[in-house]
C-alpha cells in the first residue's frame, strides 16, 4: 500500500501531524501528460487535492484483510519521493528551503536530508507504522532516489567523508542499512526497490525487480530474496491496447497475452537461486486514473492473468485455456459491480507496436544511464 510520494503523504503520523496538515495537500495537478510537455507550457487544473487515511481507518483496512488472509504491506518512501515530507517539515531536505508538496508527475530532485535526525525521524514515522500493520514485511520505498543534491550539498559531502563513503550511492546503501537494521531490530524485514542495491544491498534486504528481470536475479544470486515485478509484464498502468482509443495511461504496452506469458522463476535456475524468488506483484500506478472505476478498467482481468501465473504451475498454464475460463470469472466481476476491460481488441498494428517497444526500450535505457 504506497501511502507516501512527493505529491502527497496520505498516512496519519500522530507524531508528526504537519504530515497531514501539510504533506498531504498538493494546491493543484497537472492536466495530462507531463512527459510531452515542456516545463514552461505546462498546465495546471488550478484545483487543491488532498486526503489522507487516519490511523483507525489503516487499522480497519489491515483487519478488513486479514479475515480474508491477505497481508498488507506498508510502504513508507526512502529517501526519494519524499518530497511531500520536506514541505511539511523542511529541515528534512538538503537545501532547509520551504517546498511545496509536488504539483508534477514524474522524479523530484528533492531528496532527504542524509542525517542523524532525519533518520530519528523516519525511526519514529515506521515506530507508529508498525503498530498500524503487523506484516512481517515494510516497504521502505528506495527507488528513484536522485543524487545531485547530496553532490551538492556540503552536509552530505562531509557525512560520506566521515562515512568513508565513495560516492552518492553508497550514500544511499548506508542509508537503507541504517533503516534495514532498525526494521531488524523490531522483528520485522525491509523490502525496497531494486535501487537499494546501488551502492552495496543491506544484510537482511528483500528486492523487489522492477527494472527488468536482472537485478532480481543478480539478488538473489547474492542471497536475497525476491519479488519480481518487472515493467515488461506487471506494470497495469501500461496500456492494452491502442492509445487512441484507450484512457491516458503513461506510456508502453501490457495487453493480457502478455502478462499471461510472465514467467517470474526463468527455466534453469539453480534451485538455490529459484527458491530465493518469493513470487511476483502487479502494479498500478494511479497518476492519471482520477476513478476507482478507471483503476478497476486498468487492473481487471490483467490481475487475474498474473494471478494463475504465480499461483500455477507453468506445466498446467495455457493461454487458449485460461481465455475459455475467463467469462465464467468477468461474470463474478459484473455482479461485484467491477468496472473491468473486456478483453480483445488489444493487439496493436506493426507501427503502434513498435512505437510502444521504442517507448519502452528507452525508459530502459534511461534508468541504465541513472545507475552509471
Amino acid at each position: 500500500w504506497h501511502l507516501t510520494e512527493d505529491q502527497g503523504w496520505r498516512i496519519e503520523i500522530k507524531r508528526y501531524p504537519k504530515l497531514t496538515t501539510v504533506g498531504s495537500v498538493r494546491a493543484q495537478t497537472v492536466v495530462g501528460h507531463p512527459l510531452f510537455q515542456d516545463e514552461d507550457e505546462k498546465v495546471f487544473d488550478g484545483i487543491a487535492h488532498g486526503g489522507f487515511y487516519s490511523q483507525q481507518q489503516v487499522k480497519e483496512v489491515v483487519a478488513y484483510a486479514a479475515a480474508r488472509h491477505v497481508t498488507v504491506v506498508p510502504e513508507i518512501e526512502f529517501p526519494g519521493h519524499a518530497q511531500a515530507a520536506i514541505a511539511a517539515y523542511p529541515e528534512l531536505g538538503n537545501t532547509g528551503k520551504q517546498l511545496k508538496v509536488w504539483e508534477d508527475w514524474g522524479i523530484s530532485k528533492n531528496t532527504l536530508k542524509p542525517s542523524d535526525e532525519t533518520l530519528d525521524f523516519y525511526r519514529n514515522v515506521l515506530t507508529e507504522v508498525m503498530v498500524m500493520f503487523p506484516s512481517p514485511y515494510i516497504h521502505i520505498g528506495g527507488d528513484e532516489a536522485p543524487k545531485d543534491q547530496w553532490e551538492e550539498s556540503p552536509f552530505a559531502q562531509q557525512r560520506m567523508e566521515q562515512l568513508g563513503l565513495a560516492d552518492a550511492n553508497e550514500l544511499q546503501s548506508w542509508l537503507i542499512q541504517q533503516m534495514d537494521d532498525f526494521l531488524t531490530a523490531n522483528g520485522r524485514r525491509l523490502i525496497g526497490w531494486d535501487e537499494i542495491m546501488q551502492g552495496g544491498l543491506s544484510t537482511n534486504a528483500t528486492v523487489m525487480s522492477w527494472r527488468g528481470m536482472e537485478r532480481g536475479l543478480e539478488a538473489a544470486e547474492a542471497g536475497h530474496d525476491v519479488i519480481m515485478a518487472p515493467t515488461e509484464w506487471t506494470y497495469f498502468d501500461y496500456y492494452q491496447a491502442d492509445p487512441e482509443v484507450e484512457p491516458l495511461a503513461i506510456g508502453s504496452y501490457t495487453p493480457l497475452v502478455k502478462v499471461y506469458h510472465f514467467e517470474p522463476t526463468p527455466a534453469g535456475l539453480p534451485s538455490e537461486v529459484r527458491q530465493r524468488i518469493l513470487g511476483a506483484q502487479g502494479q498500478l500506478w494511479t497518476e492519471f486514473m482520477k476513478t476507482p472505476e478507471h483503476l478497476e478498467y486498468m487492473a481487471y482481468p490483467r490481475a487475474a492473468a498474473l494471478a494463475e501465473v504465480v499461483w500455477s504451475p507453468r506445466e498446467n498454464r495455457n493461454y487458449d485455456n485460461f481465455l475459455r475460463r475467463l467469462p465464467r470469472h468477468m461474470q463474478r466481476l459484473e455482479v461485484l459491480g467491477v468496472n473491468y476491460r473486456p478483453p480483445g481488441n488489444d493487439e496493436l498494428d506493426a507501427w503502434d507496436s513498435l512505437k510502444q517497444w521504442l517507448f519502452h526500450k528507452a525508459i530502459g535505457i534511461y534508468f541504465w544511464f541513472s545507475d552509471l
